[in-house]
């Protein structure tokens, strides 16, 4: 068993690079899908676990991260939740967009590692915390911003109408999907699509267009 601590474990088995449609931000990220997954169960002495959604740039992600670098209004002197972070992308590039604060929230340790790692890469201060907060109240959160979370049933309902209820409060809550099935048909606004180039190792395609929406609270 590989005994690295998270934050060795994530330097060991990423490339500090950047995305096509993220050019200004760095993150560590894995150049093949199946030997980091052979190797994050490996370390945790577990099979079948899901993947390392950490190391990777997921589209509704990077969707959400250059609409907020695009449009820095949306964040700016805010206070930001990046929910279900992965690799704290999202987080990165409200406060280089001149949020406030920003707290990146992700339940896989490597995820926290991953977040602290690339927000130091990229001379910003995020906040990582380790803590399932779908269903409580979001006191001083001005910002909710997510990326791809409507690719299970269970996950997709759960966290929605949680994220509904947030925005009931008046806080803006953002969405971004690439055309997952369990995103709601529904009570959201699209703000955005941007194309977002894609690996056939994790999508079925080359390229995803990927759409940012604002979540309504429900009439």
């Amino acid at each position: 068993m590989n005994n690295a601590s998270p934050p060795d474990f994530v330097r060991d088995n990423t490339t500090l690079t950047t995305t096509p449609l993220l050019p200004e931000i760095q993150l560590h990220l894995a150049t093949e899908v199946t030997p980091l997954w052979q190797a994050t169960e490996e370390t945790l002495a577990a099979t079948n676990l899901p993947p390392p959604y950490w190391a990777f740039a997921w589209p509704g992600g990077q969707a959400v991260a250059r609409l907020v670098l695009d449009r820095p209004e949306l964040v700016a002197g805010r206070s930001v939740l990046d929910f279900a972070a992965g690799t704290g992308l999202v987080g990165i590039a409200a406060m280089k967009a001149g949020a406030a604060r920003v707290q990146s929230c992700d339940i896989d340790r490597f995820s926290l590692a991953a977040i602290a790692l690339n927000a130091e890469a990229n001379g910003v201060e995020v906040k990582p915390v380790s803590a399932d907060l779908v269903g409580r109240p979001l006191p001083g959160i001005d910002v909710v911003l997510a990326g791809d979370v409507c690719y299970e049933r269970p996950m997709a309902e759960r966290v929605t109408a949680w994220l509904r209820e947030i925005a009931a409060t008046g806080t803006l809550v953002l969405l971004g999907d690439p055309g997952r099935a369990y995103f709601p048909a529904s009570g959201v606004e699209k703000l955005a699509t941007y194309t977002v180039p894609t690996s056939l190792e994790l999508e079925d395609r080359e390229a995803r267009e990927t759409a940012i929406w604002r979540l309504l609270p429900d009439a």
